[in-house]
C-alpha cells in the first residue's frame, strides 16, 4: 500500500502528462467531422495515435478517458454515421493490457 504523500506525486505526473499530449499531436487534430486536421485520414491518424501512446506513457485509462470525451462529442457532431463505425474509429485501436 502506497501512502498519501506518494498518490499525490503519481497524481502530480499524472496531470503533467496530460497536459503535453496536444503539444505532442501537433496539427493532428480532429476536425468538426472527425477527420484529422493535417492528413484528411479518420482521426485519430497514425501520427496522432502515436502521439497519444507517448503522451499517456501506458497511462491505459486516462487515454481511454480522454477518448471517451472526443467519442461523445464525435457522436453528436455525425448523427448521420453508426455509432458503432465512430467506437471503432475513435476507441477500438488502443492497445489491449498484457
Amino acid at each position: 500500500m502506497i501512502g498519501p504523500q506518494e498518490r499525490w506525486y503519481r497524481h502530480v505526473a499524472r496531470k503533467r502528462r496530460r497536459r503535453r499530449v496536444p503539444d505532442l499531436i501537433g496539427g493532428h487534430l480532429p476536425a468538426r467531422t472527425y477527420d484529422c486536421g493535417e492528413c484528411d485520414h479518420a482521426w485519430p491518424c497514425r501520427p496522432a495515435r502515436r502521439a497519444l501512446l507517448i503522451g499517456f506513457d501506458g497511462d491505459r485509462l486516462a487515454l481511454m478517458m480522454y477518448l471517451a470525451a472526443h467519442l461523445a462529442r464525435a457522436l453528436e457532431a455525425l448523427p448521420d454515421r453508426h455509432p458503432a463505425l465512430i467506437v471503432g474509429q475513435i476507441l477500438c485501436w488502443v492497445p489491449r493490457r498484457r
